[in-house]
């Protein structure tokens, strides 16, 4: 089951911050500066969550990560200004 998560985070190096954004933009979608929309699995989530550890400067980054709940069931209330927001859909895989 997936859960759909809000990943927002303020990395103190450019480099750093080069590299988490990299990363996150492999797993979710960007909405903003440093802000991701994603919808992930335990595994990939545990998987995101150690390479995010890995790559941060605990002295002087800051990663947080919201659960937004199950990605099937919430019901997304956002208030966007400026250019529209779309959520995540899940597309259908063909084996």
């Amino acid at each position: 089951m997936e859960h759909a998560y809000l990943v927002c985070y303020d990395i103190g190096d450019p480099r750093r911050w080069r590299k988490v954004y990299r990363t996150m933009k492999g797993v979710g979608e960007w909405l903003q500066l440093s802000v991701f929309h994603c919808r992930l699995t335990r595994e990939k989530y545990l998987r995101m969550q150690d390479n995010l550890a890995g790559m941060i400067k605990r002295s002087e980054d800051h990663v947080l990560i919201i659960d937004l709940g199950p990605a099937d069931t919430v019901e997304l209330r956002v208030e966007s200004m400026g250019r529209a927001f779309d959520p995540i859909e899940k597309d259908p895989v063909i084996v």
